[in-house]
C-alpha cells in the first residue's frame, strides 16, 4: 500500500497539520515532526489528528524516537515507527505508581482547581479511556480534557482548533501589495505631474493664401571670393577628383620595319696637301642604295711618298639609309657627295625587314575621341556625394581636363598582336553653391517685390534651377530661376503670444479674422489636452500655403 509523507514544520499549527492530511490522497500518511516537535506536545492535538483520521479514512503513523511524543501518542493510540522503513507499533502506557497516599495531589489544592470548580461540565471519569471523538474541532468555544489527581479526574480548559475556513493572514503578501501600491501612487503623481505641466503642446496651422513670385538672375561665380549681393557675385565650392582615365584601341597600320646594314668606309682625298673635312650624315652611294656616315672626320691631305703623289685617307663608319637585306653590299667604290674625295666599302652586312603591323596617326585621332566620349557618370555622382551641406549643384559645370594622352605602343611603333592602349591623366571638378549664400540673393530679390503688408513665405530655394553655365578667359556665370510665396503679413511670434492659454475654437476664431487667414487649425499633443500652452516655446506655427 502507498502512503504520503508529510514533513511537519515548527510554525505549523494543529489546523494546517489536519489540512495538510485531508489533502493527502493516500490512505496511509507518515508525519515526520521536527526535532522541536512544538505543536504535537499537545496529548489533545494528538487526539484531534487521530480523530480527523478516523473520520477521514486515513492511518496516521508517527516517524519519530522522541520518547515523550512516543509516550503521547500512545494516549491517542497513534502507531510510531523510528524510520520510515521501520514497522509501525502502538505505544504502551505506563502505569500510575502510588505509594501509601503520600504522593498524592489534592487538585481542589491547586489555584487551577479553583477555576475548575465555576466549569459547567462533568468529569471525564478516565482520561486514557476517553472517546476522542467526544471533542468538537469545529466548536469556537473552550473544550477540556482530563487530568489525574488523587485518582480522581480534574477537567481542565484546552485551546481548541481555529474553525473551519478562517485563513491566517499571509503578511509577506499584505507587505508585497503595500509596496506595489505605494509604488503605483508614487508613478500616478509623476504621471499628472508630467501630464499637466510638461506634456501640454500645440500646433497651429495656418492656411494662407499665397502668389507667386518669380525670380530670375544671372548670378558671377566667384570661386573663394566672398559672396557680394551688389556685384551679382557669389561664392562658389568646387570638388575635383583626379584619376588616370585609359581606352583600349586596335592598330591598323602597316609598316616596313627591320634593321639597317653598317659598315666602313676608307675615305681618299688627293687633290693637294691640305685636309678635307667631311661632316656626319654624308651620303656615300653605290646605284639607288645610300649609305651616310656616322661622324665627323678628316680626310688628310695628299703627300709624295718616292716621288708619286699619295692620297691622304681615313676610316668611317656609314649607315644604310633604309632598312632591308638589300643593302648588304660586296666591297666596293662608292659615289661620294663631297668633291674630290673618294671612297671605297668594305662589306655592308647586318640588313634586315618584315612587314609590320603599327599605331598610326588615324589610330590614335580614333582613341582620342573614344577618350573623350567615355561615360563619366560614377565619377560625377561621386563628386556630387562630397557635398553633404545641401550645396545646390551646377551640373553643367562638370568637366574632364586631361593632359595629352600617351600611346602604348608609340605612334609609328609596332604592336605584335595590333593591340594598343590610350591613357590621359584627368582631373574631374563640378561647382556648387551654398543654400545660404543662394537664399540670400532670393530673399533680397522677393524682398524688392512685396509691400508692408505681405511677408515672404517660400524663398524657392528647394526648387531652384542652375542653368546656362558658361566659363570662359574672362569671367564664370550661371543663371538662376525660382518661384518664392508671398502672403499676408503674419508674424510667428506675434501668434504664438496672442493664442497661449486659448481654447481651439478662440484660436481659430482670432487668426481666421486675419485678412489672408483661409483656415485654421489646432492640434494638441494629447487628448486631455484641450488649451494652448502659455509656454510659447510649447507652441508651434506652421503655414500651409495655397495660392490666391
Amino acid at each position: 500500500m502507498n502512503k504520503d509523507i508529510i514533513y511537519i514544520d515548527t510554525e505549523d499549527d494543529i489546523t494546517a497539520i489536519i489540512g495538510k492530511i485531508k489533502s493527502s490522497k493516500e490512505k496511509v500518511v507518515a508525519l515526520v515532526p521536527p526535532k522541536r516537535t512544538g505543536v504535537l506536545q499537545s496529548a489533545v492535538n494528538l487526539r484531534l489528528l487521530s480523530r480527523m483520521a478516523k473520520n477521514s479514512d486515513k492511518l496516521l503513523v508517527l516517524i519519530t524516537n522522541n520518547k515523550a511524543l512516543i509516550a503521547l501518542s500512545a494516549s491517542a493510540k497513534i502507531p510510531f515507527a523510528k524510520n520510515l522503513q521501520s514497522k509501525p507499533e502502538i505505544a504502551e502506557i505506563a502505569a500510575l505508581e502510588i505509594d501509601d497516599g503520600e504522593d498524592i495531589i489534592d487538585g481542589a489544592q491547586l489555584p487551577i482547581g479553583e477555576l475548575v470548580k465555576t466549569a459547567d461540565h462533568k468529569p471525564v471519569e478516565d482520561a486514557s479511556t476517553e472517546d476522542i471523538s467526544s471533542i468538537d474541532i469545529d466548536n469556537e468555544g473552550p473544550q477540556y480534557v482530563s487530568a489525574v489527581s488523587s485518582g480522581s479526574i480534574k477537567p481542565q480548559p484546552i485551546i481548541t482548533p481555529t474553525k473551519k475556513g478562517i485563513k491566517v493572514p499571509d503578511f509577506s503578501s499584505f507587505r508585497k501589495k503595500l509596496f506595489l501600491g505605494i509604488a503605483g501612487g508614487i508613478l500616478f503623481l509623476i504621471f499628472l505631474v508630467w501630464a499637466i505641466w510638461f506634456a501640454p503642446a500645440a500646433r497651429v496651422i495656418i492656411t494662407t493664401k499665397t502668389e507667386t513670385a518669380p525670380v530670375s538672375m544671372t548670378l558671377k561665380l566667384g570661386g573663394a571670393t566672398a559672396t557680394d549681393i551688389t556685384k551679382n557675385i557669389v561664392q562658389t565650392v568646387t570638388k575635383q577628383i583626379k584619376k588616370d582615365v585609359s581606352v583600349d584601341f586596335t592598330a591598323t597600320g602597316k609598316k616596313t620595319i627591320g634593321d639597317k646594314a653598317t659598315g666602313v668606309l676608307t675615305l681618299s682625298y688627293k687633290k693637294d696637301e691640305f685636309t678635307q673635312y667631311v661632316p656626319a650624315g654624308s651620303i656615300f652611294s653605290v646605284g639607288d642604295f645610300d649609305f651616310a656616315t656616322t661622324a665627323n672626320v678628316v680626310v688628310p691631305g695628299a703627300h709624295i711618298v718616292n716621288g708619286a703623289i699619295v692620297a691622304g685617307s681615313v676610316n668611317v663608319n656609314v649607315v644604310a639609309a633604309a632598312v632591308g637585306a638589300d643593302y648588304n653590299l660586296p666591297p666596293g667604290a662608292y659615289a661620294s657627295s663631297i668633291s674630290n674625295v673618294t671612297a671605297y666599302g668594305g662589306q655592308m652586312s647586318g640588313g634586315a625587314s618584315h612587314e609590320a603591323t603599327v599605331v598610326s596617326d588615324d589610330d590614335l585621332q580614333k582613341a582620342t575621341q573614344a577618350l573623350t566620349d567615355l561615360p563619366n557618370n560614377d565619377v560625377k555622382n561621386q563628386l556630387i556625394k562630397q557635398f553633404t551641406n545641401g550645396e545646390k549643384i551646377i551640373t553643367d559645370s562638370f568637366t574632364a581636363d586631361r593632359i595629352t594622352p600617351v600611346s602604348v605602343p608609340a605612334l609609328g611603333a609596332e604592336s605584335a598582336d595590333g593591340k594598343a592602349k590610350l591613357t590621359a591623366s584627368t582631373t574631374f571638378s563640378i561647382t556648387a553653391i551654398a543654400k545660404s549664400e543662394l537664399q540670400a540673393f532670393l530673399k533680397n530679390s522677393l524682398t524688392k517685390q512685396i509691400s508692408k503688408e505681405q511677408r515672404i513665405y517660400n524663398d524657392g530655394i528647394d526648387k531652384v534651377v542652375l542653368s546656362g553655365y558658361i566659363k570662359n578667359d574672362q569671367e564664370t556665370v550661371v543663371n538662376v530661376a525660382a518661384n518664392g510665396k508671398i502672403g499676408p503679413n503674419i508674424n510667428e511670434a506675434t501668434v504664438k503670444n496672442q493664442v497661449k492659454g486659448k481654447r481651439y475654437g478662440d484660436v481659430q476664431a482670432l487668426l481666421e479674422s486675419i485678412k489672408g487667414v483661409s483656415n485654421v487649425d489646432v492640434k494638441f499633443s494629447y487628448f486631455w489636452v484641450t488649451t494652448v500652452p502659455d509656454d510659447i516655446k510649447k507652441i508651434d506655427v506652421e503655414f500651409v500655403l495655397t495660392d490666391a
